[in-house]
């Protein structure tokens, strides 16, 4: 039996112009299961580590992924409504990057 997704999946357009192509090449084969974990639930995303931000990035959410020695966020919003339910995803690279393109992003 096949999961249902419950959330579509949104990428900011610079995700895929920018962020994707300089990604290490393991993470990019990763991401689509990142993107799929985020549509069965974003709140609890199946043993990836992930929080709610604080600060300038208030109501978003990042996913903790270490890769290589290196710690890479993936940052996202969770929108319930209105329907129908989706996750967008804004940024994804290395640590402090994730979170300033975001910042720019939203």
């Amino acid at each position: 039996m096949a999961t249902k997704k419950r959330y579509q999946i949104k990428l900011h357009n610079l995700v895929t112009a920018r962020d994707l192509s300089s990604l290490p090449s393991q993470l990019k084969k990763d991401f689509p299961q990142y993107q799929k974990v985020l549509s069965l639930n974003p709140y609890q995303t199946k043993g990836i580590p992930s929080y709610n931000l604080t600060g300038y990035l208030k109501g978003y959410r990042a996913l903790e992924i270490d890769y290589n020695n290196l710690s890479y966020r993936l940052v996202y919003r969770i929108y319930e409504k209105p329907k129908p339910k989706r996750v967008l995803i804004i940024s994804f690279a290395e640590h402090n990057p994730a979170y300033e393109r975001a910042k720019q992003r939203k």
